[in-house]
């Protein structure tokens, strides 16, 4: 099969760049006159994607707000990830695991097999217990045809006291990114993406040559703007994935008014 770099080339060239954060938190539910309930949880997250699963590149469920529910939530995330499928687009889990040994061989075997009803095309994982401990997801991925997206530069200002501390050869980040750039050299399938937030004045770390996909949250709601990508990224501006979540949400649960506000940020 395609590979995940692959799949995203082809899909982002015919629908735009734009990826979609499905968070139905209880905000959310309420603002669409939903219940905060399991039920109000699967109306609300199917909804948008099958209001923009036709325009829409890339949807990111966050793992969280379906786990808030127990196991009835976590089955609701396994039928938004068929739902994806068969709307032709692809999918990044955001469940931010991180861990060593066996137990991130059962976070990889969780997220990126395909007998894992929880599998979508992507992960994003946190390499802050260290960017080898990580290996086995890496390993999955390649396996699989799947992506991963490390922490990197992350949209939050609490970030930058870890994010850009100094280590023995520069900032902690730059040691992530100049990893995650030798694993993508050495593999075939450059499964190894970043996520880099899109809510600074500028990331102080170096992403120009960068050799995967960059994943951009903090777009809208959180104050980061579309339009300002191509100077805050640079040269690795093509490799970018900007995600909208609440800027987007915030417009239904109307469908024509979903499509549009996904228009105004790039789904075609």
């Amino acid at each position: 099969m395609p590979t995940y770099r692959q799949r995203l080339k082809e899909i982002t060239a015919q629908r735009g760049n734009l990826c979609v954060g499905i968070d139905p938190h209880p905000g959310v539910l309420q603002a669409w006159g939903l219940p905060v309930s399991v039920a109000g949880l699967e109306q609300c997250a199917r909804g948008v994607v099958a209001a923009l699963g036709g325009s829409v590149a890339v949807f990111k469920p966050q793992s969280a707000f379906f786990e808030a529910y127990g196991s009835a939530g976590v089955a609701v995330l396994e039928r938004v990830l068929a739902d994806i499928r068969t709307a032709g687009a692809l999918s990044i889990v955001d469940a931010k695991r991180g861990d060593i040994g066996s137990t991130m061989r059962a976070y990889a075997q969780a997220y990126l097999t395909d007998d894992s009803p929880l599998a979508g095309d992507a992960v994003t994982l946190s390499p802050y217990l260290g960017f080898a401990s990580l290996m086995p997801a890496f390993e999955a991925a390649i396996a699989s045809d799947r992506g991963v997206y490390v922490l990197a530069r992350t949209s939050n200002p609490e970030g930058a006291g870890v994010q850009l501390a100094l280590g023995q050869e520069g900032s902690v980040v730059q040691e992530i990114i100049d990893a995650a750039k030798a694993l993508n050299t050495s593999a075939r399938t450059r499964a190894i993406g970043l996520v880099v937030g899109g809510t600074h004045d500028s990331l102080g770390c170096d992403v120009g040559d960068f050799n995967g996909s960059i994943l951009v949250p903090g777009i809208g709601a959180q104050g980061g703007a579309v339009a300002d990508l191509p100077d805050l990224f640079g040269p690795a501006y093509a490799n970018v994935l900007p995600m909208v979540g609440r800027g987007i949400l915030g417009a239904g649960p109307d469908t024509s008014a979903l499509v549009a506000r996904a228009r105004a940020f790039g789904a075609q």
